[in-house]
């Protein structure tokens, strides 16, 4: 049997252990083809990027550690079986990470789980320098606008948090997960200006998926931030909390531009809040391969020369926030909190 690239990698994964896929699976009373069925159900309920097909075959080579599973297929395995990575044998722990605890269960709405769960994920957020414990408090505020979505009214100013980092580093998911949890509104840089990005590089000759090149950087690049931050400025005007997501490197790397921000959303009655996601290069991979996005191919065909532009150690200059999400394990855990929060709103 010949492997392919990712399924080397999957047996080379520390701390793999296939077994622990059938344990769940027969613990849980489920047949191969229930299991299959069920997995595609939690990953649509979940609105997972890329529906695992889930046929028999694919699962019985999973359990068998044949084929180490991808990232769709992890994720809907811990939502089915309500269990991390490292719990299902997908991979080793990360140092201080929670990898076992109860969630709420699909009938039962009334005992608070779905309050720790949310909470556990949140955690995930840490100071990312010695000075930012004042920025610690981004978690309270978050946890408040969730709880008072329900109840009305936020005692709070309104924020402003920007989620940075580099390339398949997991930044949208969090940024989405803090936008379900808050109902603040999401801008995410791709979306929002990818048609006028590509149409711009067109224009000047350039290759509509370039992300690359001095082209791209020195005349392009300038434009697709500014209108990010002029639509970002138009809500905290209005006095509306709003989640960025966008890479921030060159930005939050300038202590002069993170400061004006800050001034600037300041003056308005608004709080800037940077966070970082951290990841590390085999999940980043990872993430950039499964998205399959025309504008990463140029990484994607040269790794090893993207990779020699990045480092994995860069921190924002000023004081920030930190997701720990090396190996999945902050999507994991927000993938366990929003599985909680619909048991709780269903």
């Amino acid at each position: 049997m010949t492997l392919t690239e990712g399924q080397r990698v999957g047996k080379d994964r520390v701390g793999w252990r296939p077994d622990r896929l059938r344990e769940q699976r027969e613990a849980h009373g489920l047949t191969l083809e229930r299991a299959g069925e069920r997995l595609r159900q939690v990953a649509e309920q979940a609105k997972l990027k890329g529906i695992p097909a889930a046929n028999p075959q694919t699962l019985w080579q999973h359990e068998q550690g044949e084929v180490y599973p991808g990232p769709h297929y992890r994720r809907a395995y811990c939502l089915l079986y309500r269990a991390t990575e490292p719990d299902l044998g997908l991979r080793t722990a990360l140092p201080g990470e929670e990898t076992s605890f109860k969630l709420t269960p699909m009938d039962d709405r009334l005992n608070g789980s779905h309050v720790l769960a949310v909470e556990r994920a949140i955690h995930r957020i840490a100071p990312g320098s010695g000075d930012a414990d004042h920025l610690a408090a981004l978690q309270q505020r978050i946890i408040d606008a969730w709880k008072r979505r329900h109840t009305g009214g936020d005692p709070h100013r309104p924020v402003l948090i920007l989620v940075g980092g580099f390339a398949g580093s997991g930044k949208t998911e969090l940024a989405r997960f803090f936008v379900q949890l808050t109902g603040w509104p999401l801008l995410d840089k791709d979306p929002l200006t990818r048609p006028l990005v590509e149409k711009l590089l067109v224009a000047l000759g350039g290759d509509p998926n370039d992300r690359h090149t001095d082209l791209y950087r020195t005349q392009v690049r300038p434009v697709e931030y500014d209108c990010l931050m002029q639509s970002a400025m138009a809500n905290i005007r209005c006095g509306i909390s709003t989640v960025l997501s966008a890479p921030f490197i060159a930005e939050m790397t300038d202590a002069a531009w993170m400061q004006r921000l800050t001034n600037r959303a300041g003056s308005l009655g608004v709080d800037a809040f940077p966070v970082w996601v951290r990841c590390d290069e085999e999940s980043m991979r990872e993430y950039i391969g499964f998205r399959s996005a025309a504008r990463d191919a140029w990484k994607l065909s040269r790794w090893e020369d993207y990779m020699s532009t990045i480092d994995l150690d860069l921190r924002p200059a000023v004081p920030h926030l930190v997701v720990d999400n090396r190996l999945g394990a902050a999507v994991s855990l927000a993938d366990q909190a929003r599985q909680a929060m619909g048991a709780m709103y269903a």
